[in-house]
């Protein structure tokens, strides 16, 4: 057995060492070799100042991509009862959406560029 997973170890290494030498990354270019994360240099200082306006706009699509995942059920819902009760529901809810949506973009939020 534990002649087994030497062997299965040593092909492993083997394979890693073989990949590792043949691939194609050879270039160590600090632009190549760097993680890109939203457009930030990570070589960089970490208190920059953030936009609020960026992060706004990210909420608001995590609020809305969720409720929309919600609203996408109500879809099979309608086989499984009448429209008189979930058809309300779902007007309801897409009602507040939709009033959401008109507040965010009445305060100026939607705005990216002023």
């Amino acid at each position: 057995m534990s002649s087994v997973l030497i062997l299965t170890l040593l092909i492993t290494l083997f394979i890693m060492l073989l990949s590792s030498s043949l691939s194609k990354k050879t270039i160590l270019d600090r632009e190549k070799m760097s993680p890109f994360e939203c457009g930030f240099d990570p070589k960089d200082s970490a208190r920059l100042p953030f936009s609020l306006r960026f992060f706004l706009i990210a909420v608001i699509f995590l609020i809305f991509d969720v409720e929309i995942t919600l609203l996408l059920p109500l879809a099979n819902l309608s086989s499984l009862s009448k429209i008189l009760t979930w058809g309300p529901v779902s007007l309801f809810f897409a009602a507040i959406l939709l009033l959401g949506l008109y507040l965010e973009w009445r305060k100026g939020a939607l705005n990216w560029s002023q």
